[in-house]
């Protein structure tokens, strides 16, 4: 009776209120559940039961006009596989009229997290990089943190938050909707039910008065490291074959003497037909240290490949879902061994990572002399989709006896059919799954170096005598830049690595691309490609209008500049599984079942304009890895010597700067606290802008 008598008092309210004197409505956060734009996101109202993924949902947007706008429609087909959302979301929060961005902060807008995951970061966690689009009276924020894997979290929006003339936003709406609305859809009412428990749950955890809550979304992160693990599973559940070193002709082998080496051409396959295009290998750079390499060997090994013919790993069941080897690939490597005496249970040997558009024939060389110094072997490989076409070569010229030609393990395959080989061609998925982009070539990466690793720990017989001449317990890792990338996805992975460095290395993928000004075109390029086109004028033209960490509210964003920021936010959510930061927390801070914390250098400079400082920071933050980074202050080299280039991105490899310096950043041995270059660790706060020197 008393629900009814309410109710009859909310009705006759709403007539006296029409029949009245006009009164101002107030503001409030809008909650209407049947849109996704309608309510908080994101939201668990745009989920599915699944009991095949660990976090017991799936993701299920609603498409819009596909005739309008197929690429969208694309891209929402990728992210309904996923069980979760973003680990750094893109909140957007829809109001009903003007608020006061000024009044905005995480005091008033901000996340708790509610139950399971890694439960590794805060409790509460705010917002930063505020965008209020006055178009559609939504306010989109990055979460400040990011979030735990596989947990659930409830968006909080309080009566904190001020309209235009300075009144607290209503919560009439809200009150209204979870304790009067009716629905029909047993989603909605399950969705209501959540929002009801998180306000005594928001209430235990903050302190925060139900009466203060103006608004919520209850919503599950994805399970970014499931996958990878169960595939990691598989490889140990096996036995490697022998790595072979028999790439000559006729099965020659192809382990040569350094000192008897001329030179090394690397014969590139450029075009599906035609002649070879030759370049000399930077072999002359083992002579760093003179006499320190002894032998430089070419061999291949055997690695299961789990991407299908359009560059992507087939999505499975978080929980319940095996991943399908799709079939077996010979992968080739370079093996740079040091001179003198071989230590007892073989050289130590450190598995190099090369960056984005190199290939295992360049930067190898160019590092591996440096170690072989120091008493450690250097091993790589191709990266997916970089060493040019797999019909490339190596010749190697010797003093004595004649040159051998041999297969160079190119992995670039022609996927838009033109009849060449780019630099990177194969790295990314195809269309219409492109939102993909090089998430699932990175993560095969990873499985190939892990079997490598589990290669080497089977013993790797170089010299032909019966014997392991590369130790199998002491096996590194260190990587530049893309290799800095997927390296902290692979040591977060492996639990058999256990000491690396990760050289100017970032995070995720896109940020890198958006503010880098070498890959933004690649960035253009995409947005241009869709369908329709997102191309809104200014630098490589596309505006996206979103600020950096720190910086003031965007409050007039450009027109066109909010779809980017959602791509660009659905294309970061996608990555995940490959992304470095949401790998960095279990490298140290939170290591995967069966692994320890790893010894790790982060080594980045500033104003690097390849993977700039922001996205290094992200990576740094999201692994609590400040004590373990190294920064290159090429801003004072720069100021004290304008030799210094501009760009700092290849100071790991940059021959024309001072070799001692090269020698020593290769290694990471310095140790003894900041000095007038490298801070080591770093001194001051990480930084947040790009510091690029004009």
């Amino acid at each position: 009776m008393s629900r009814f008598l309410g109710c009859v008092m909310v009705v006759v309210f709403g007539l006296a209120v029409l029949a009245g004197p006009a009164v101002a409505a107030g503001i409030e956060p809008r909650l209407d559940l049947s849109s996704v734009g309608g309510a908080p996101f994101p939201s668990d109202r745009w989920t599915v039961p699944d009991g095949a993924q660990l976090t017991g949902v799936r993701v299920a947007l609603p498409k819009p006009d596909c005739a309008v706008r197929p690429s969208d429609c694309q891209d929402i087909n990728v992210l309904n596989t996923l069980d979760g959302f973003n680990l750094q979301p893109r909140l957007s929060i829809p109001f009903t009229g003007a608020v006061d961005v000024s009044s905005v902060s995480s005091s008033d807008v901000f996340l708790v997290r509610l139950r399971g995951g890694d439960a590794t970061g805060s409790r509460v966690v705010g917002i930063n990089q505020i965008v209020w689009d006055p178009a559609s009276d939504t306010l989109h924020a990055e979460a400040d943190q990011f979030l735990d894997q596989d947990t659930t979290y409830v968006l909080v929006v309080t009566t904190g938050v001020r309209d235009a003339s300075g009144d607290a936003v209503g919560r009439d709406q809200f009150r209204k909707v979870l304790n009067f609305g009716q629905t029909k859809d047993p989603s909605e009412k399950a969705y209501r039910e959540q929002l009801l428990d998180a306000l005594a749950m928001v209430k235990a955890a903050t302190g925060t008065n139900p009466s203060r809550v103006a608004s919520e979304s209850v919503f599950t992160t994805q399970s970014a490291t499931a996958v990878m693990k169960k595939i990691r599973q598989q490889l140990d559940a096996t036995s490697p074959s022998p790595a072979r070193f028999d790439l000559g002709p006729a099965g020659a082998r192809t382990v040569f003497s350094f000192p008897a080496i001329t030179s090394i051409v690397f014969n590139r396959q450029l075009k599906t037909t035609g002649p070879l295009s030759p370049t000399l290998v930077p072999s002359f750079a083992l002579n760093l240290f003179s006499g320190s390499v002894g032998q430089v060997a070419f061999g291949s090994y055997q690695s299961p490949d789990y991407e299908t013919a359009s560059g992507q790993i087939p999505q499975v069941g978080t929980a319940t879902g095996v991943p399908a080897v799709q079939r077996t690939n010979t992968i080739y490597f370079n093996l740079i061994i040091p001179s003198g005496t071989e230590p007892a249970g073989g050289w130590p040997v450190a598995i190099f990572g090369h960056g984005f558009t190199d290939n295992k024939n360049n930067s190898p060389f160019v590092v591996a002399g440096t170690l072989a110094h120091a008493g450690i072997a250097t091993i790589a490989i191709n990266v997916v989709g970089h060493g040019f076409g797999p019909g490339g070569t190596l010749t190697v010229n010797r003093t004595t006896g004649p040159s051998v030609t041999f297969s160079a393990g190119g992995r670039a395959v022609d996927q838009d059919g033109n009849g060449t080989f780019d630099s990177t061609e194969g790295v990314n998925a195809l269309p219409p799954d492109q939102i993909i982009a090089n998430r699932d070539g990175l993560n095969q990466t990873v499985v190939d170096l892990m079997q490598l690793v589990r290669t080497i720990r089977a013993g790797i017989d170089v010299n032909g005598d019966g014997i392991p001449d590369l130790s199998t317990s002491r096996i590194y890792y260190f990587g530049q830049s893309f290799g800095g990338i997927y390296g902290t996805e692979l040591m977060g992975l492996d639990p058999l690595l256990h000491t690396g460095v990760m050289n100017v290395p970032g995070g995720p993928i896109i940020e890198i691309a958006r503010l880098s000004p070498s890959f933004r075109p690649l960035v253009e390029q995409s947005l241009g490609s869709r369908t329709p086109s997102l191309l809104n004028g200014g630098f490589d033209g596309f505006t996206e209008d979103i600020p950096l960490r720190g910086q003031p509210p965007v409050t007039a964003p450009v027109p066109g500049s909010l779809p980017i920021q959602e791509v660009i936010d659905n294309t970061e959510w996608v990555s995940q599984s490959s992304n470095p930061v949401a790998w960095a927390p279990h490298v140290r801070l939170d290591p995967l079942a069966r692994a320890s914390a790893k010894n790790v250098i982060i080594q980045f400079a500033r104003g690097d304009e390849t993977v700039p400082n922001p996205t290094a920071s992200a990576l740094i933050r999201a692994g609590h890895l400040q004590d373990r980074a190294t920064f290159f202050r090429n801003d004072l080299a720069f100021a004290a010597d304008p030799a210094f280039p501009k760009n700092p991105h290849t100071f790991l490899t940059n021959l024309s700067l001072d070799p001692k310096l090269a020698a020593v950043t290769a290694v990471a041995v310095e140790a003894d606290g900041p000095g007038p270059l490298f801070e080591t660790p770093i001194a001051g706060p990480l930084p947040e802008d790009l510091g690029f020197i004009p």
